[in-house]
């Protein structure tokens, strides 16, 4: 499937067969998806905690109740439920494990360009820390460009995504003790294979006209 038939296919699932599991080979095609997604100075702030036993799946559904009942279903009888988690900050223990990687994978070509990548991350948080005071939501926008690329991704495999932010964060973070890791859940995303109960398939896509969209100058 080509890139452009998989953004028009692709659709948020309302609700899927419990029955029907993703094979293993095409979630590692995901999960490698989401470990090379893009992010802004190669920050890769994120972790993701995967779901993929009715256990675990019970376990993220702790917190779709109350007002967000609605998406309980969505999490139990998803093949997968991914937990998209962002780092609350950029500490020197997670830049300097960035920087040790890029060194492992060959990403410098002395120890002059390692010094002025370091430098320029660093400079980023620095900015965001003392100069926006926005660096929590600096992070969590590197890890929506990690949702967006696992879902069209999801889209080509032809597998079927519901993302969701309908959850007590509260409650997640508590589940999994991510506050102590210096992480917060951020947003959910569950994949699998739609049921006949999901009206959502059959709609057309609707979207904005180009004119109403882009500006050409």
């Amino acid at each position: 499937m080509d890139i452009l038939s998989a953004a028009k296919k692709r659709h948020t699932a309302k609700a899927y067969d419990a029955e029907r599991r993703i094979p293993e080979e095409v979630m590692q095609q995901v999960y490698d998806l989401l470990r090379n997604s893009p992010s802004s100075v190669n920050s890769q702030p994120w972790h993701f905690i995967v779901a993929n036993t009715p256990e675990g799946r019970a376990r993220v559904a702790k917190a779709a109740q109350g007002g967000y009942a609605y998406n309980a279903a969505k999490i139990n009888d998803a093949s997968h439920v991914i937990v998209l988690c962002s780092r609350i900050d950029m500490d020197d223990a997670h830049l300097n494990a960035l920087l040790e990687q890029e060194a492992r994978d060959g990403r410098f070509r002395d120890d002059a360009a390692r010094a002025g990548q370091d430098a320029a991350r660093r400079g980023y948080v620095r900015q965001h820390r003392f100069g926006g005071k926005d660096v929590a939501q600096w992070l969590e926008k590197q890890v929506y460009l990690a949702l967006g690329t696992a879902m069209l991704g999801a889209s080509a495999l032809e597998i079927d995504a519901t993302p969701m932010e309908g959850f007590d964060q509260q409650i997640l973070d508590a589940e999994f003790g991510l506050n102590e890791k210096g992480l917060a859940s951020l947003v959910l995303l569950s994949l699998g294979y739609s049921s006949q109960a999901d009206f959502n398939k059959a709609l057309p896509k609707s979207r904005l006209s180009q004119e109403a969209t882009f500006t050409f100058i």
